[in-house]
């Protein structure tokens, strides 16, 4: 199992729209690098949801439930989505500013490379990120 995360915007598709649906397809990816890093997404995976925009938070968990397949609403194949099912919320949300402030994620992507939609997370960062969900906001 390989762990993730995928940025959308809340305003159109929240992670609270995700648990209405039950599942849908992630796409909207033009990033040909984010694109590289979903085509490795395998059904089991499990991706952190994170609102971008005002509130720039990790939210929830979801799961990979298909392999990567060419976006029905593209005329180019190299565009590729996959659909995901909601798992569950964070105990709380974790902020961009205070995954910043710790420096074992100083190399992380989230924080080197802020416009990438999609990305690996290591499962060290998974475990640490829970963890510090469990914990009372700074």
């Amino acid at each position: 199992m390989a762990y993730w995360l995928a940025k959308t915007e809340p305003e159109s598709f929240s992670y609270g729209d995700l648990e209405k649906l039950g599942r849908d397809r992630w796409n909207g990816v033009k990033n040909f690098a984010a694109l590289k890093h979903m085509k490795k997404m395998q059904p089991g995976d499990l991706v952190f949801i994170y609102h971008t925009g005002k509130e720039k938070s990790i939210i929830g968990v979801a799961e990979v439930v298909t392999q990567a397949y060419p976006d029905p609403n593209e005329t180019d194949n190299r565009f590729v989505i996959v659909d995901v099912e909601p798992r569950y919320r964070l105990e709380r949300a974790l902020t961009l500013k205070e995954i910043k402030l710790n420096p074992i994620f100083q190399d992380w992507q989230l924080v080197r490379q802020s416009r990438l939609s999609v990305m690996p997370v290591s499962e060290e960062h998974w475990q640490l990120l829970h963890n510090i969900a469990k914990e009372p906001s700074q």
